[in-house]
């Protein structure tokens, strides 16, 4: 059974007088442990994509299955708690809490899962640990270099082991240099046994992938496997 499965996806909506379709019949399926890259230009549907795959929105119609269960049908409260459950993001403006530590910051998702105290700071340290930002703990986020605050949001993302990271422009707001870094530990997340999938404009960041998916009015237009990164 596949990860992720979209039967003929359509988002569609009214601005005005006129029909948008952002989505336009979209299949796809993606399996657990693959790495994905979703590009289009400004207006394809890929950010439309993203929020359905986030579970942040839900299709006009056709059919949405995240590990088994129709997402198409889930009401907000049970969009919420599967996105706390099976879906980490990391988005290209590292939304972080200013005023809270970076184990603080990572700790938020298990707050809101009802994760005692004692094992949330546990997960927490392991989970920066994994992204080799252990001695930066209880560092505030104006403490941290622009890629060391999207390492405290990957650790975020991985602290609930979700089945899915989802990164949007995740290296949008960083030098050339640092997204190499940010890239490189994606890369390394992937080959741990994370189910990666990015949405980016950007050739080179699509490059680390080993699969390639291409929208453009609202369509898949090419679907490519690549050797990756």
């Amino acid at each position: 059974m596949a990860l992720i499965e979209l039967r003929d996806v359509r988002k569609i909506y009214e601005v005005g007088a006129e029909t948008v379709r952002a989505l336009d019949g979209v299949d796809l399926a993606v399996q657990r442990g693959e790495y994905l890259a979703i590009m289009g230009s400004s207006g394809s549907g890929k950010s439309t994509l993203m929020n359905l795959l986030g579970c942040l929105d839900t299709p006009t119609s056709g059919s949405y299955h995240l590990n088994g269960q129709a997402v198409e049908t889930m009401k907000d409260d049970e969009l919420a708690g599967i996105r706390n459950k099976e879906i980490g993001f990391v988005f290209q403006t590292f939304n972080l809490l200013a005023r809270t530590t970076a184990l603080q910051n990572v700790e938020l998702p298990l707050v809101y899962g009802g994760i005692a105290r004692a094992a949330r700071h546990a997960r927490a340290a392991e989970a920066l640990a994994r992204v080799g930002l252990a001695d930066r703990a209880k560092h505030m986020p104006n403490e941290l270099s622009g890629g060391q605050r999207q390492r405290v949001a990957i650790a975020r993302a991985l602290v609930t082991d979700p089945s899915i990271l989802l990164a949007d422009e995740p290296t949008g707001n960083l030098d050339s240099a640092t997204s190499e870094d940010i890239m490189n530990l994606f890369d390394q997340l992937h080959r741990g046994g994370n189910t990666v999938i990015l949405v980016t404009h950007e050739p080179d960041i699509a490059a680390h992938a080993a699969r390639k998916v291409t929208l453009r009015d609202g369509k898949v237009v090419s679907d490519v496997r690549t050797n990756g990164r």
